[in-house]
C-alpha cells in the first residue's frame, strides 16, 4: 500500500534554505518598460499646450538594458536641444530608477511642433 502525501507540509517548507539568485527571476514586459518610459517623457513635458499629444516610447529590451526611443510633439518657440535634452535625462534616470535596467540610448525624434503666439500678438489678419 503506497501512502499519499496531501501536499501541505511541503508548500510550508521555509525558502530560507534557498539562495535568492536560485529563487527565481522577474521579468518585466517590454510594453510595461515603454509605458514606463512614455510617463517620465510626460512628467517633463507638463507646460505643453492642449492640443499636443502624448508622448509615445518604443523601446528595445536586451537583458538588463533598454534603448528608448521616444516620440513628441513640443511647443514653439523653444529651445528645442535643451527640451530634449531633458527629457532624455529624466527618461533615462527614471527608467533606471522604476525598473532597474541600464538606459545607454534615449533617442528623441520631434514630431510636430505646435507655434504658440507670443503674448500681445494680434491674432488672425491686421490692417
Amino acid at each position: 500500500m503506497t501512502s499519499v502525501s496531501e501536499g501541505v507540509g511541503e508548500l510550508r517548507r521555509p525558502l530560507a534554505g534557498v539562495a535568492p539568485g536560485e529563487r527565481g527571476a522577474t521579468r518585466i514586459a517590454d510594453r510595461v518598460v515603454a509605458k514606463i518610459a512614455g510617463q517620465a517623457a510626460r512628467e517633463r513635458l507638463t507646460d505643453q499646450s492642449p492640443d499636443t499629444a502624448r508622448p509615445q516610447a518604443t523601446v528595445v529590451v536586451h537583458h538588463d538594458t533598454v534603448h528608448v526611443r521616444l516620440h513628441l510633439e513640443l511647443d514653439y518657440p523653444c529651445d528645442i536641444g535643451a527640451r530634449c535634452a531633458d527629457v532624455r535625462r529624466h527618461v533615462a534616470l527614471r527608467v533606471r530608477a522604476l525598473v532597474g535596467m541600464e538606459v545607454p540610448e534615449v533617442a528623441v525624434h520631434v514630431e510636430r511642433l505646435h507655434l504658440i503666439p507670443a503674448h500681445g500678438v494680434a491674432h488672425g489678419r491686421t490692417r
